[in-house]
């Protein structure tokens, strides 16, 4: 399915680029839910979350990410609990797992405690699994997606707003048999899953 995706033709395939104000404003507009695929090994991060991985790294104590921290876990909260919209994420991991995708399960025990669904699927069961997408509405008519574009050493580099409804429907699909080959987040931890 993903190779489906891959195959699409380029100009439906991409989107338009988008402006980070833009693409900041999906995570407002958005209706019903909002999903996150992360496939690669490692992400370079930056600011803060450099910091938080390099004391990960160093097994210093991590500094605090909560609601009342985090504008970002502030987000997912407010619009899960009062507005009552999912915000979803599956994370392809590698066995064993990177130390990025270890320092990750922390991040995501931190996001889910704010209302987000954290899944796991190890990378060996699929053969595809980017590129990297957020998908807004997926399934709904206002469904949108921005397709993330990062640098094979994970270095962002952009992203790109997706609204050709063949595309959304493929990435609808992919969420979907995607989700059903993970493990919800908790069940990675107590199951030991890829031998983190």
């Amino acid at each position: 399915m993903s190779r489906r995706l891959r195959e699409a033709p380029a100009e439906r395939q991409r989107g338009r680029a988008v402006s980070r104000q833009s693409f900041d404003s999906l995570f407002e507009s958005f209706e019903r839910s909002v999903f996150r695929l992360e496939a690669l090994p490692v992400y370079d991060v930056g600011g803060a979350d450099a910091e938080r991985f390099r004391a990960f790294q160093e097994g210093r104590p991590l500094s605090v990410r909560s609601v009342r921290t985090s504008p970002w876990l502030a987000r997912i909260a407010v619009s899960t609990v009062t507005a009552g919209k999912a915000w979803s994420r599956l994370r392809v991991v590698d066995s064993p797992l990177t130390p990025y995708q270890r320092y990750s399960l922390e991040a995501y025990r931190e996001s889910q405690a704010a209302g987000e669904e954290i899944f796991l699927a190890p990378r060996s069961v699929g053969r595809d699994w980017g590129p990297d997408f957020w998908l807004f509405d997926g399934g709904t008519p206002m469904a949108r997606a921005a397709l993330m574009q990062y640098s094979p050493d994970g270095q962002f580099q952009g992203f790109e707003f997706v609204e050709d409804p063949e595309v959304l429907a493929r990435m609808e699909q992919k969420r979907l048999v995607a989700v059903a080959n993970s493990v919800p987040l908790n069940v990675f931890l107590a199951e030991d899953v890829v031998g983190a």
